[in-house]
C-alpha cells in the first residue's frame, strides 16, 4: 500500500472513529502530506527510522519551529502505530523517533489599561450604530471577557447565550461542552448588537442561519475575520502585527490570576484539560511581579 493511500485512510478514521476535532485532522493530514511529498509517496512498508529521522531532518533546516517539529512526530507515531494495529504494517518504524522538546513560551499579554483604553475606544465607535462597528465591538469584549477560543466564538449560536446570566455554552476542544461566564460590559455590548445589528446583517444573507456572529455577508462569522479584526485592535497595544485572537484568551486569563482567581477555576473557565497548561500563566503574573519589584523596591 501507498504511503498517501494509507494516509488518507488514517485521516478517515481520525474523523468518523475517533471523532478528533476538524483542527487536529487538518494538521495531522497536513504532516502526513509532508511525508508523503518527501518520500515520493514511497510503499508504507518500506518506510523506516532513518526515513522518518530525514523528514524531521529536512523540517529543521526548513526552519520549522520546535513545535511544529514535536506535532509532526506525534502525527508519525499515531499513524504507524494505526497501521500496525491495522496490520498493514510489520514493525512499527515511530516507536525510537524523538522530536525536540517543545519550548515554552511565555504567551503575549496586553496590560489591564490597555485592554480598557481599546474598549472604551470601541464602544464610542459601535455608538454610531453601525452593525459592523457594534459586531466588531462585541467580538472583542467576549473574546476578552470570556477567554473563549476562537473557534469557540465563531462556533456560538443564538441558544447558546444566556444573557441573564451572562453565560455562554461553548464546544471546546474534543467536542467537550462547557459554560463559560462573562461581565456586564460583554453582556451589554452582545445585547446591543443582537438587539440593534444583528439582523441588519442577516438581512444580507442568502439563507438563514443561528450563528450569534454574522459577517458582512450574512453568514457565520469565520476565525479568519476574527483574526482580521483583532490584530488590527490589539497589535499596537502589545507592540506585534503577527497577534491574534489567543493573546486576548491569554489576557483574559493573567488578567484573572492578577485579579486573585484561583487556578481551578481559571481552568474550568478555559477548559484546558490539564492543569500544567493554565499554570503558564501564572509564570506571566510572576515575570510581572518580579518587574513591578525591580522597579519599586529600594533594595531590588
Amino acid at each position: 500500500m501507498k504511503l498517501s493511500a494509507a494516509a488518507a485512510a488514517f485521516t478517515t478514521h481520525l474523523t468518523e472513529v475517533r471523532r478528533l476535532s476538524p483542527a487536529t485532522v487538518r494538521a495531522y493530514r497536513a504532516d502526513l502530506r509532508d511525508l508523503v511529498e518527501c518520500t515520493d509517496d514511497a510503499d508504507l512498508d518500506a518506510v523506516d527510522l532513518e526515513t522518518l529521522r530525514d523528514w524531521l531532518w529536512r523540517a529543521t533546516q526548513r526552519g520549522d519551529a520546535r513545535a511544529t517539529l514535536a506535532r509532526r512526530a506525534a502525527a508519525a507515531r499515531g499513524f504507524f502505530s494505526w497501521a500496525k494495529d491495522e496490520e498493514l504494517i510489520g514493525n512499527d518504524p515511530s516507536l525510537r523517533l524523538i522530536a525536540p522538546k517543545r519550548g515554552r513560551s511565555l504567551p503575549a499579554v496586553a496590560s489591564q489599561e490597555g485592554m480598557r483604553t481599546l474598549l472604551d475606544a470601541k464602544g464610542r465607535a459601535a455608538a454610531d450604530g453601525d452593525p459592523i462597528a457594534v459586531r466588531d465591538h462585541a467580538v472583542l469584549e467576549l473574546l476578552y471577557g470570556s477567554g473563549m477560543r476562537v473557534s469557540e466564538l465563531c462556533g456560538l449560536d443564538l441558544d447558546d447565550l444566556d444573557l441573564d446570566r451572562a453565560t455562554a455554552k461553548v464546544l471546546g476542544k474534543g467536542s467537550k461542552e462547557r459554560v463559560v461566564p462573562f461581565g456586564l460590559p460583554a453582556r451589554d455590548a452582545v445585547a446591543a448588537y443582537t438587539t440593534r445589528a444583528r439582523h441588519s446583517l442577516a438581512a444580507r444573507a442568502a439563507r438563514p442561519t443561528p450563528a450569534v456572529f454574522l459577517g458582512a455577508r450574512g453568514a457565520r462569522l469565520g476565525p479568519r475575520s476574527v483574526y482580521s479584526l483583532v490584530a488590527d485592535a490589539l497589535g499596537p497595544i502589545i507592540g506585534s502585527d503577527t497577534v491574534g485572537p489567543h493573546a486576548l484568551r491569554h489576557s483574559a486569563a493573567t488578567h484573572l490570576l492578577d485579579g486573585g482567581a484561583d487556578l481551578r477555576a481559571v481552568q474550568e473557565i478555559l477548559g484546558h484539560a490539564s492543569l500544567g497548561t493554565t499554570q503558564i500563566y501564572t509564570h506571566v503574573s510572576a515575570e510581572r511581579l518580579t518587574a513591578t519589584y525591580r522597579l519599586a523596591h529600594p533594595r531590588a
